[in-house]
This record gives structure tokens, C-alpha cells and sequence, in this order.
């Protein structure tokens, strides 16, 4: 376990060395903060001990720097005579513990078991996290040309800056294409916000977007960070924007031209920085000659157009999806995988979709659950047609 040992007295140092080395640990020594913070942007530590009080950067200005930062490392203040008040107040701050000098020996094994135990529990997490991503199936499934298209546009916009609209119908994997160019951007370290304009009330979107201070109306108990704030470093999605009122186009507007926004209530501007993609099902210009949707606000948006076509314009990418939902819809129930016999994937691909991918999804899980082991041409005769 490699630990960050910091504190202005040298014996304090010395003696946590010798118990951390004898416990296997790889230890470095900083005599205050403004040193810590050095070692900290090259090194990756496992846990830190910070003295609280010291010269030039307290340890309480380290955690306060360690936790903006987002340094995923537990910390433990180490607290002299007379500061356990502090000592609690750093835990509430997001401190893992604390320790009194004196040292105590037996106090500082039990915090390093529990560490340890904290550092297995995150990385086994992160496993689990990856695991779970791949079994989702992130990946945009199909190589028809209008797929390998997308795939090829995405790759190129992808690392830039650029805005991008996504156009296609409900189902067709909008928000695939948008989460795919935010994982293959220079964001994708930092949040994915989304925001679907369609199902939050006209009244309500403002405060979504933007957030609200105390008292702005009557529901509004405490400040509220809206979701142009919680994407700020990522990427925000604005699903379905052309369901959104024109008084909030005219606020989303000003944020993409300044990069500001106001939160409801709030007279001080704050500065926001993300990425927006947004998608509609609608046809905006058609939206706009009708005038529901602010024409300048659809040239911030679309500079870069992505169209996702309908499942029933990309037919020979249905095996590759069929394929794709029983691997995926059988793990997440927990059977073991079912085969599909050739003629039941020639059924499924001679249906109207009018649902598109997500009708798909849903038409394989029905499948899975009423079909024996092999899906056959009769099962998707029987139970996949309620609709059609």
C-alpha cells in the first residue's frame, strides 16, 4: 500500500514510518500541505495521514484541496491535545478518521485493516461497474451503411468541442450515439448529465436546467445545483429538445452563447463548462417555420447533424441486435442463454418496426421468457405480433 505520511514534527514522521514499513507499506513524507500537494499530482497514493496542524497549508486546507479535486483517497487527520473537536469536524467533511497523538499503535493496524478493506471493496466496485457497462452493451450494435456511417462520424467529432443534434425517431438509439460520443471524447472522465425536455412539466425545466436558490418558489426548501452545474467538465444531454418551451430555449440559448447561466431565484451569474448534445424526434425546421423552436437556437445546436435511421431502414443489422438482446436479456435474468433458430430471426426480420430498437428489446425478452430453449418461427408467429 503506498501512503503519504504528512506532518511538520520529524519524530511523528519517523515513528508512523516504522509502524507503516513494518506493516509492508511504501511510504513518502511531506512536512505540510502546499509539499503534499506536489506529491499528489505524481503519485497515486492509497491513503494519506495529515497532521492538522501545520505551517504554510493545514491539513484541513489538504482534505478541503484533496476532496476538490477529486482524489479518490481515503485520509486520516492525526490530531494533537486539544483539537478532537476539529479532528470530528474533518470527518464530517469527508475524513475516513482520525488518530490522537500520542500514537497508538493498536489504533493505526485497525485503521489500516479498514483501509485496506475500503481499498478492496472501491476497486472491486470499479470491477463491477465495467462488468456491468459491457453487459449493458455501450457499443452501437449493426454494420449496415448507415450504422458504419454514424460509428465513423462519431469517432471524428467525438474529440472535439463541437455540438451535435441527433435526429431520429423514438427507439432508434439517440442516446446510444449520445453516450458514445461522450465516452470517446476528452470528457468522458466526468459526468454524462441527462435530461429528458419531455417528460419534466414547461414550469419545472428551468429549475432542472439551471437550479434554483432558497425561496425562489414555494417547493424550493434549500439551493439546488441544476443540471447544466452537475455536467460542468462532461457532457449534458438534452433528450427530446424540441419539447421544450421557448422561454427555456431563450436561457439555454444565452448559456451556450456565454457560458453562463442563473440559477431561478439567483441574481449572480455562474459560469458552466459542458459539452451539450441534444436529440429530437421532431423536425425542427419545421418546428421553427411553425414557431415553437428559436431558429438561432437551432444553429448553436446543430453544428454538427447526426441522423439515426429508423430499424426498419437498417433490416440487415436485425440478427446482430437479436443476437446482441438474447447474450444481454438472458444474463440480467440469470438463465442460461437460449439459441434462435435461423427462420425465427427471418420472422423478426420481416416485422414492421414502428417501435424501433427499443420495440425490439422488448419483443426478444418476451421471446426468452414464454419460448422453450430454441426460439422458433412459430414463437415469433405467436407472441411477437400483438402489435403488428
Amino acid at each position: 500500500m503506498q501512503v503519504l505520511l504528512i506532518d511538520d514534527e520529524r519524530a511523528i514522521r519517523r515513528a508512523l514510518r516504522e509502524i507503516l514499513e513494518f506493516e509492508g507499506c511504501v511510504v513518502e513524507e511531506a512536512e505540510n500541505g502546499a509539499q503534499a500537494l506536489d506529491k499528489l499530482n505524481s503519485h497515486q497514493f492509497d491513503l494519506i495521514f495529515s497532521d492538522i496542524k501545520m505551517p504554510q497549508m493545514d491539513g484541513l486546507e489538504l482534505l478541503d484541496r484533496v476532496l476538490e479535486l477529486g482524489i479518490d483517497v481515503p485520509v486520516i487527520m492525526i490530531s494533537g491535545h486539544g483539537t478532537l473537536e476539529t479532528a470530528v469536524g474533518a470527518i464530517k467533511k469527508g475524513a475516513f478518521d482520525f488518530i490522537e497523538k500520542p500514537l497508538d499503535l493498536n489504533r493505526i493496524l485497525v485503521l489500516l485493516r479498514q483501509v485496506k478493506d475500503r481499498n478492496l471493496l472501491v476497486q472491486e466496485t470499479k470491477v463491477l461497474k465495467q462488468v456491468v457497462k459491457k453487459i449493458k452493451g455501450s457499443a452501437i450494435i449493426g454494420d449496415s451503411t448507415a450504422i458504419c456511417a454514424i460509428k465513423t462520424m462519431i469517432e471524428k467529432v467525438a474529440p472535439s468541442e463541437a455540438r451535435v443534434l441527433i435526429t431520429g425517431g423514438n427507439g432508434t438509439g439517440k442516446e446510444l450515439v449520445a453516450r458514445s460520443l461522450h465516452e470517446l471524447s476528452n470528457r468522458s472522465k466526468m459526468p454524462f448529465i441527462e435530461v429528458n425536455c419531455a417528460a419534466i412539466p414547461a414550469e419545472l425545466i428551468e429549475s432542472e436546467l439551471f437550479g434554483h436558490e432558497k425561496g425562489a418558489f414555494t417547493s424550493a426548501v434549500k439551493d439546488r445545483k441544476g443540471k447544466f452545474e452537475l455536467a460542468s467538465g462532461g457532457t449534458l444531454f438534452l433528450d427530446e429538445i424540441g419539447d421544450m418551451s421557448l422561454t427555456a430555449q431563450a436561457k439555454v440559448l444565452r448559456a451556450l452563447q456565454e457560458n453562463v447561466i442563473s440559477r431561478v431565484g439567483g441574481e449572480k451569474d455562474l459560469k458552466v463548462d459542458c459539452r451539450v448534445v441534444a436529440a429530437t424526434n421532431k423536425d425542427l425546421r419545421e418546428e421553427i417555420k411553425a414557431g415553437r423552436f428559436r431558429e438561432d437556437l437551432y444553429h448553436r445546436l446543430a453544428v454538427i447533424l447526426i441522423h439515426v435511421p429508423s430499424l426498419n431502414e437498417r433490416r440487415s443489422d436485425i440478427p446482430q441486435l437479436v443476437s446482441h438482446f438474447i447474450k444481454l436479456i438472458c444474463q440480467e435474468h440469470g438463465i442460461l442463454e437460449k439459441s434462435i433458430d435461423p427462420a425465427a430471426v427471418e420472422a423478426l426480420s420481416q416485422l414492421n418496426w414502428t417501435g424501433n430498437i427499443r420495440e425490439l428489446r422488448n419483443i426478444i425478452e418476451r421471446l426468452i421468457i414464454l419460448s422453450d430453449q430454441c426460439i422458433m418461427a412459430a414463437d415469433v408467429n405467436r407472441y411477437a405480433n400483438p402489435s403488428h
